[in-house]
C-alpha cells in the first residue's frame, strides 16, 4: 500500500497527484530542533504559518492561490506525524512509508465535507487502516525551507518525487486550453511495476505474529524473493492465494536480479 502523498498547490507548477511546481534545486536548510526523536510522544509546539482573513486593498495578482482544504493540519517532523500541538498523530506505519527525512506541513484530508470523519480518525490510539486508506497528506510548506515559496515549492517537488510517488504530470506553463492527447501534458513515471506469483507465505514477527509476514513471491524469469511492504493488515491476516498474480512497484534492480524498495500494490483481476 503506497503513502498518499500530494503537493497541494495551483496548476501553474508540477503536478504531484493533482498539484503543480516547477523543478528546482532543494535548499532547504534545518535546524535539529524542527527534528524530533520518534519516541517522544509530546515534541515542542511546531513553529507554524497562520492565515490572517483576506481584506480590502491586498495585491491578488502577488498571491498563488489554492483551495482552503477541510482537514487536520498535520506536520511531518521527519520521522512521524503530528498534530499542531506537537502530539504524535497515530497514523499506520504503511501511510508514511517513503516520506522524505525533512519536515512538511500540510493536511489530512479525506474530501470536502469530511471533516467530522478525518479529525476522528486521526485521532484514534488504534489507527483503522480503512479509515487511513481514504486520507491523503497534502503537503502546502517546507518548514524552513530557503528562498522564496516558489522555491520553497520546488525543493517540495523533487523531494517528493524522490519518494515513494510512482507517477507525475507535467503541464506546459504556457499552454492554452485544449482537449485531446498533447504534449502540453506529459506523464513522467518515477516507479516502474512488475508481476510475480504467489508461491508461499512467510510467517509474521513481532506485531505481526500469527499473521502473514511477507509474500513469497516468483518472477516470471524464476527469480523468488519475500514482498512484505504494502501489505495491509487485512491482507496479512487473508493473503492472496498461491497462485495469484501480484503487482508490485518498485524503484530498480540489484545486481542479483531482485527489484529494489519493492512494495505490494494490488492482486491482478483476470479479465
Amino acid at each position: 500500500m503506497s503513502p498518499k502523498l500530494s503537493l497541494r498547490i495551483i496548476p501553474s507548477m508540477l503536478l504531484l497527484c493533482g498539484m503543480l511546481s516547477s523543478f528546482g534545486v532543494i535548499s532547504a536548510a534545518y535546524s535539529a530542533d524542527y527534528l524530533s526523536d520518534a519516541s517522544s510522544a509530546n515534541a515542542a509546539k511546531p513553529e507554524l504559518l497562520l492565515a490572517q482573513n483576506y481584506h480590502a486593498n491586498v495585491d491578488l495578482a502577488a498571491y498563488l492561490v489554492s483551495e482552503k482544504l477541510d482537514g487536520v493540519r498535520a506536520i511531518w517532523d521527519g520521522k512521524v506525524l503530528r498534530f499542531r500541538s506537537g502530539k504524535i498523530i497515530p497514523a499506520p506505519a504503511w501511510f508514511s512509508e517513503g516520506f522524505p527525512d525533512h519536515p512538511m506541513d500540510g493536511e489530512l484530508w479525506m474530501g470536502r465535507g469530511r471533516f467530522d470523519q478525518v479529525s476522528a480518525a486521526t485521532r484514534r490510539e488504534i489507527p483503522s487502516d480503512d479509515e487511513w486508506k481514504q486520507i491523503s497528506y497534502q503537503v502546502v510548506e517546507l518548514p524552513r525551507g530557503q528562498g522564496s515559496y516558489n522555491e520553497r515549492l520546488s525543493s517540495l517537488a523533487i523531494s517528493i518525487a524522490s519518494a515513494k510517488v510512482p507517477w507525475l504530470q507535467l503541464h506546459r506553463s504556457d499552454a492554452l486550453w485544449q482537449t485531446g492527447r498533447s504534449d502540453v501534458l506529459l506523464k513522467l513515471k518515477l516507479q516502474s511495476d512488475a508481476e510475480a506469483t504467489v508461491i508461499g507465505y512467510v510467517p509474521g514477527k513481532g506485531k505481526y505474529l500469527g499473521l502473514t509476514g511477507a509474500l513469497l513471491v516468483e518472477m516470471p524469469n524464476g527469480t523468488r524473493f519475500k514482498l512484505g511492504s504494502g501489505l495491509s493488515d487485512e491482507m496479512r491476516r487473508n493473503p492472496p492465494a498461491v497462485g495469484a498474480v501480484v503487482t508490485y512497484r518498485y524503484r530498480d534492480i540489484t545486481p542479483k536480479g531482485i527489484p529494489r524498495f519493492a512494495s505490494f500494490w494490488r492482486v491482478r483481476e483476470d479479465e
